[in-house]
């Protein structure tokens, strides 16, 4: 039996996008510093935006709204996945800190779909 969702931050698609967060900013910690302002932000901004859009969500108590910030956290993956494969086109990341870093965007994306889908028919 699924436990009560009293909260965002009971969703474990929440759960798992801040440690993707997390892991953005450590992944990104050695990034060349003339990137702070270029990569390195956009790829943050997009990793924060995934549990912020699921939370603020959450907040608004209404489905509809609610599916459409679901959505924009899935664009925001996209955007993040977009720019992880460009840093490591341009030399800035391996493919051994990408690779873990796109499956975890992609396990999170999945997890939001199933909760887009759960909205949608219910």
């Amino acid at each position: 039996m699924p436990e009560k969702i009293d909260s965002y931050r009971d969703l474990v698609v929440w759960q798992q996008a801040m440690d993707l967060a997390v892991a953005i900013y450590q992944a990104t910690r050695n990034w060349p510093k003339d990137e702070l302002y270029g990569l390195t932000s956009q790829v943050r901004r997009a990793a924060t935006s995934v549990p912020v859009n699921i939370a603020e969500g959450y907040a608004r108590e209404n489905r509809g709204s609610y599916q459409q910030f679901l959505r924009i956290a899935q664009g925001s993956l996209k955007e993040l996945e977009t720019h992880l494969l460009i840093s490591q086109r341009v030399g800035i990341a391996s493919s051994e800190t990408v690779k873990p870093l796109m499956t975890h965007s992609e396990s999170v994306g999945k997890l939001l779909r199933l909760l887009i889908r759960r909205l949608s028919s219910g």
